[in-house]
């Protein structure tokens, strides 16, 4: 674009000669000083509360893969004990001589697995509640420990 024909400019274009070092006032520079030590500061601390909250979650992690594994291993446990009850029941229903006896049999059999169920899911909800807490516990205090530095 070009300037309208009669304007000149009200500053000397000398003013603009370039490759000459621009002297900043020495206010200007401390400021500029200052703030660049403030980001650094906050970069550094941003850099170990992340790598804190890394940590957090590493463990975090492993303190889940080993509770499922916990968990996982009951019901195998909860599945091999009920089977081993039906072939037994199996069994003794086999070995019954009356009618009588398969009536015995049956309600010995109702009742303790009963008995087992209800202590199987006791265990299990015990088992799936550490779990939770035993993985939540942990990431809570830590990432709250962190990012309690950072404010």
């Amino acid at each position: 674009m070009s300037e309208p024909k009669g304007i000149k400019p009200n500053f000397p274009l000398s003013a603009f000669e370039f490759g000459k070092t621009i002297e900043f006032p020495i206010g200007f520079r401390e400021l500029t000083e200052k703030s660049l030590a403030q980001s650094k500061e906050t970069y550094d601390k941003m850099k170990a509360a992340a790598e804190d909250a890394t940590g957090a979650l590493e463990g975090t992690f492993s303190m889940a893969a080993k509770g499922t594994a916990d968990y996982n291993r009951k019901v195998i446990e909860v599945a091999r004990a009920n089977a081993n009850a039906a072939f037994d029941y199996a069994r003794d229903l086999l070995d019954a001589k009356s009618i009588s006896d398969v009536a015995e049999v049956s309600s010995t059999h109702a009742r303790k697995q009963f008995e087992a169920f209800s202590q199987q899911t006791k265990d299990l909800a015990t088992l799936a509640q550490k779990l939770a807490v035993d993985t939540a516990e942990p990431i809570k205090t830590r990432l709250n420990a962190t990012f309690g530095k950072l404010a």
